[in-house]
């Protein structure tokens, strides 16, 4: 169920607030991201239903190069996939584009017959690999999660250790800075407040409110919009998303992407987008990466600060 959670961000569906494994950046208060090259989208070839057949293939949750061969994301959008199915990251910066081009050379794989449905999105990921706009890798998750509400390890990475080729022989980007051990802690609440926090991914915009209920248009492209500081707890950060006090925000699919906090000039990932209000308004619940827990789990890939 884990899976279907996470393949439903990328559709935009609703979703409870308390099963709402996040999110993308809003319509208000928000803008492309181009400078962020280090910020990308996590694609997948997938078979979504169990019957056997890979049948789609799209980007399904937001993330960060934390080195060269490491992509930081969120455990619940690397967990629970089918075997068989591939993980890949695009560091451009309007994937969505890109496949909508591709389906319109291409046509429309829904009319398909399973077989032919399968070809066509091996062809497609096959395609994008050749262009140079996605490089393959391995989906890893912190194998603690789910873990209680009070720290769920809802941390994963895509990694590229083991394979002929990663992001960086693609793309020219920095990897993003991580926060040393108890940082935001050190700092505290009043110092955090203080700063100005970033959150950046490739989700959807807020609930629009239309004759079927709510939908959530967009995504697929980098963008960012500044967020507030909230609260502090032992592994969350809680950011404000309030279009009145001038932020904007994450929602579906910006699962994984990266809350930038600017520390005296540096920008740090201080923290991932895990969760938030069912609509994308209000409140981005986002994962620390100063705890040991967070730590213990990225030292296996990253050479840490």
């Amino acid at each position: 169920m884990r899976r279907l959670a996470t393949i439903a961000l990328a559709a935009a569906a609703a979703t409870a607030l308390t099963a709402a494994p996040a999110l993308a950046i809003s319509s208000y208060n928000s803008e492309p991201a181009p400078e962020r090259t280090e910020v990308g989208a996590f694609v997948a070839l997938y078979d979504r239903d169990g019957d056997g057949n890979l049948d789609r293939f799209r980007w399904v949750c937001s993330g960060a190069m934390v080195d060269d061969d490491t992509f930081l994301t969120a455990a619940h959008c690397t967990n629970d996939w089918y075997e068989g199915d591939r993980f890949f990251v695009s560091l451009e910066e309007d994937v969505q584009s890109l496949l909508d081009q591709y389906e319109e050379d291409n046509g429309d794989p829904s009319g398909l017959d399973p077989t032919g449905r399968a070809q066509y999105v091996e062809d497609e990921a096959q395609y994008f690999l050749n262009q140079g706009w996605v490089v393959e890798g391995d989906a890893i998750g912190d194998p603690r999660f789910p873990g209680p509400a009070n720290d769920t390890h809802d941390i994963g990475v895509i990694d590229f250790s083991g394979r002929d080729a990663d992001p960086q022989d693609v793309w020219d980007f920095t990897p993003a800075t991580l926060p040393t051990a108890g940082q935001l802690s050190d700092l505290g609440r009043r110092t955090l407040a203080r700063y100005t926090w970033w959150a950046v991914g490739y989700g959807t915009q807020e609930a629009a409110r239309g004759p079927g209920g709510h939908t959530h248009p967009g995504g697929g492209e980098r963008m960012k919009a500044e967020v507030g500081f909230n609260s502090l707890t032992t592994a969350w950060v809680k950011l404000s998303m309030v279009e009145a006090r001038d932020y904007g925000g994450a929602c579906y699919g910006d699962s994984g992407g990266p809350n930038f906090v600017d520390i005296d000039g540096e920008l740090v990932l201080a923290s991932t987008t895990i969760t938030g209000d069912t609509p994308c308004y209000a409140t981005n619940v986002t994962y620390r990466l100063d705890t040991a827990p967070a730590r213990d789990f990225l030292s296996d890939f990253v050479d840490l600060p």
